[in-house]
């Protein structure tokens, strides 16, 4: 297969715990024929396979009506997912917020079959920093890291313009990487990982605790006049902010633990920029980016640490979109990408 046209356009899937979403993208990034159905996780496989059809069949059809010349340029589908996945057999090994019955499903080969197209299955923050970089806050820099903070800690690094991917697809789960010896459990199992100390369930997880035991005066009086209402990171945020010192101290040790974080990937990678995106990280970004140089200026070396700059996220919540439009041309008719696939489906043979 040839690689794609410079005005090719794709199809784009951004398959999430609670909603599906889909467009047609240009290769500038536009986006239309805008599409959207909930993710019926607990329906099973079957039913968000089906879902992810359907909206992209909307997506396709919306979009023929908006800009027909650029649905008649499509040369493939993106998807967006959460991981693990396989980006190279197109199967979702384990996504944990699409429910127990979804490991080993074949995301790929059905909908490639429904919409006539091939199909490239991505890591969501992969697709994400590859979003960026092509039409975002990391526009033509090689070396980059993308980091998000939201209701979990996610992460994805280009180096020389090529992903960091290791052979499952697997690398630069830096939310799971242990921050301290003896911290609180995450929610993969393990004990002390930076998502454990910097996400939004944790945060929601440390308020709880100060409201029970009652450290947090604030926070223990809101519990008790919301019934029926937990406790989130915007609610600690929001005791912070009325001056709970308690609150103020589970939000401090959250930024300093991604301040430190990143001063060690300024070691650790060497990149030249690292984009900063995710609900948690917008809410509290004037703090956040002012930890950060500052834990950089303290533990990061000095040549690396005045290099790297430390920019927010410009593409939101369509980054997951975005993005699927270098992961699909990249790919397609690329004899390495071509070679990546037979390898891992012969290593797969062997293993059988």
């Amino acid at each position: 297969m040839t690689q794609p046209p410079a005005d090719a356009t794709v199809l784009a899937l951004d398959l999430g715990g609670t909603q599906v979403r889909a467009a047609l993208v240009r290769a500038d990034g536009t986006r239309l024929g805008r599409a959207a159905a909930p993710t019926p996780a607990a329906d099973g496989p079957a039913a968000v396979v089906a879902a992810c059809i359907a909206t992209l069949q909307l997506a396709r059809e919306n979009a023929a009506r908006v800009d027909a010349a650029a649905v008649s340029r499509l040369v493939g589908i993106g998807i967006s997912a959460p991981g693990p996945l396989n980006p190279w057999t197109g199967i979702a090994v384990e996504p944990a917020n699409l429910g127990p019955r979804f490991p080993g499903t074949d995301l790929a080969g059905p909908i490639g079959a429904a919409l006539g197209l091939p199909v490239f299955l991505e890591h969501d923050t992969k697709v994400a920093i590859l979003g960026e970089r092509a039409f975002g806050a990391g526009s033509g820099i090689d070396d980059l890291m993308y980091l998000t903070i939201s209701t979990g800690f996610g992460a994805a690094a280009l180096s020389g313009g090529h992903l960091l991917t290791g052979p499952d697809d697997t690398a630069l789960e830096l939310g799971h990487v242990p921050i301290s010896l003896d911290g609180p459990p995450c929610s993969c199992g393990g004990t002390g990982h930076l998502e454990a100390h910097a996400s939004g369930w944790a945060l929601a997880a440390a308020g709880v605790a100060a409201a029970t035991s009652g450290a947090s005066p604030w926070l223990a009086n809101w519990e008790s006049t919301h019934s029926g209402e937990a406790i989130s990171a915007k609610t600690v945020a929001e005791a912070a902010a009325a001056g709970d010192t308690t609150a103020e101290e589970i939000l401090e040790r959250a930024l300093l633990a991604v301040g430190r974080a990143v001063a060690g990937y300024v070691n650790t990678f060497n990149p030249v920029r690292i984009i900063i995106g995710g609900s948690l990280a917008e809410a509290h970004w004037d703090r956040l980016a002012k930890r950060i140089s500052h834990e950089i200026g303290e533990n990061a070396f000095k040549v690396p640490g005045r290099r790297v700059s430390i920019t927010p996220a410009q593409l939101g919540g369509d980054v997951s979109l975005a993005g699927c439009h270098p992961v699909v041309v990249s790919r397609l008719g690329n004899p390495a990408w071509d070679r990546a696939v037979a390898a891992n489906k012969a290593e797969k043979q062997v293993r059988a």
